[in-house]
């Protein structure tokens, strides 16, 4: 380790970092993230969501034009 120390101006023994291990253990939470939007994307592109449309909406569109104007008129 010492020749290593030789590179750098100063180094302070009490510095902590995180060295290898803390790279390893980054790498592997970085892959296991990919994996799991890998698996995200996949299960989401199987979802057919189509929205029901709803039964009140398109009966007749007089009745929503005076719900409108009944409202702004409560106002």
């Amino acid at each position: 380790m010492t020749q290593l120390a030789t590179l750098a101006k100063e180094v302070d023994e009490d510095k902590v970092t995180p060295g290898v291990l803390g790279f390893i253990v980054f790498a592997v939470m970085a892959l296991a993230v990919w994996g799991l939007m890998k698996s995200m994307n996949r299960h989401m592109s199987k979802v057919d969501f189509k929205e029901a449309a709803d039964p009140g909406a398109g009966a007749s569109g007089d009745g929503a034009d005076a719900d409108a104007a009944g409202a702004d008129a409560k106002r």
